[in-house]
C-alpha cells in the first residue's frame, strides 16, 4: 500500500494545521463574518476579500511571520480557526508572538487547544523557535484559560499595550519555552 503524504504540516487526532493560501479567502470571510459576536472586543479578523488578501499576503511572504489555519479532519478539512505567530526574532532571541481564535461553530469544542498544542510542537521543532508569547487583555477569560491550559506561564502584565477597537488596551504576558515542555525550565 504507498503511503499518502498528509496535507497537514502537523495533524492531532481531530485537525489538521497548514499554511494560509490566497484561495481561502471566501472561507475565511465567511466564517470570521459568522464569528464577529464571538471576537468582540478581542479580535478583528479580515471580513471582506480585500482585507483578508492583505493579511494573507503578510503571513504569506513575511519571514518574521507564519499563519496556520486550524482545519477539521472529520468535516472535510473545513477551517475552524486560526494561529499565527508575529513578530518571529531569529539569532539569540528565537521567540515568537501567537495570536489565534476559534471560528464561531467550532468554539468550545477543543479543537483550539489541540490546534494550540500542534503549533507549539510545530515552532519548537521545525521551526526551531526557544519561546513563545501570548499577549491577551485581562477580561478574555476564553483566551487566558487556553493560555494557562497549554503550560503558558504568566509572567507580567502590559499597561496600554496594544491598540485595540479603537483605544490602547492592557494585556497579560503569557509564555512557554521549549525546556518548559520538557520539564527544564
Amino acid at each position: 500500500m504507498p503511503h499518502t503524504a498528509s496535507r497537514y504540516l502537523a495533524e492531532g487526532r481531530r485537525v489538521g494545521l497548514r499554511h494560509f493560501t490566497y484561495d481561502d479567502a471566501a472561507e475565511f470571510t465567511a466564517r470570521a463574518r459568522e464569528s464577529k459576536d464571538l471576537h468582540h472586543p478581542w479580535l478583528f479578523p479580515p471580513d471582506t476579500p480585500a482585507a483578508y488578501a492583505a493579511y494573507a499576503q503578510r503571513l504569506i511572504e513575511d519571514p518574521a511571520k507564519a499563519g496556520f489555519l486550524v482545519c477539521e479532519k472529520e468535516a472535510d478539512g473545513a477551517l475552524a480557526g486560526f494561529v499565527n505567530i508575529n513578530n518571529i526574532v531569529e539569532g539569540g532571541f528565537l521567540c515568537g508572538a501567537l495570536g489565534y481564535g476559534a471560528f464561531a461553530h467550532a468554539a468550545g469544542r477543543g479543537l483550539m487547544r489541540e490546534a494550540l498544542d500542534l503549533v507549539v510542537g510545530y515552532a519548537f521543532g521545525p521551526m526551531r523557535l526557544h519561546r513563545l508569547e501570548i499577549n491577551v487583555q485581562p477580561g478574555n477569560a476564553a483566551s487566558i484559560a487556553l493560555a494557562r491550559t497549554c503550560g503558558f506561564r504568566k509572567e507580567g502584565f502590559s499597561p496600554k499595550m496594544l491598540y485595540i477597537d479603537g483605544a490602547w488596551r492592557d494585556h497579560e504576558r503569557w509564555a512557554l519555552t521549549s525546556e518548559m515542555l520538557t520539564g527544564d525550565g
